[in-house]
């Protein structure tokens, strides 16, 4: 099997393997880097990104909990745990993590007037209808 594709960083030979929202798609043979993201009907689509941008990936925290000897873990929407969060992270907040390492190297707030991707939700055919 040749390993050509890296996804999030690392080699995939499993042809099979689900790619998801927000993912970071790489072809070392070919140099290209791409983005997984919703289209304006709510299909994947794939969107070429530099190679700086393929070096992290932006991440929706979903969960806050306190684990074993009191150490913070948050969980993020694509099932990754991180330990010793910023404690100023909070539930809804959009962390960036770097793919090499998988440390966190920024935030975002969830806030109002911030830019954001409508993913799912009650209303979420009524967005994509325009």
């Amino acid at each position: 099997m040749q390993r050509f594709i890296k996804i999030d960083g690392k080699v995939r030979t499993d042809i099979t393997y689900p790619a998801g929202f927000m993912n970071v798609i790489s072809i070392d043979k070919t140099g290209e880097n791409f983005g997984l993201i919703y289209d304006t009907k709510g299909r994947f689509a794939v969107h070429r990104i530099t190679p700086e941008e393929a070096k992290y990936k932006l991440c929706k925290v979903r969960k806050i909990f306190v684990g074993t000897k009191g150490i913070l873990h948050l969980m993020t929407h694509d099932a990754r745990t991180i330990q010793y969060p910023d404690p100023l992270i909070k539930v809804n907040d959009t962390i960036q993590i770097d793919l090499e390492t998988g440390k966190i190297i920024d935030f975002i707030k969830f806030d109002a007037a911030n830019l954001c991707m409508v993913t799912g939700g009650a209303y979420f055919q009524n967005w994509c209808d325009h």
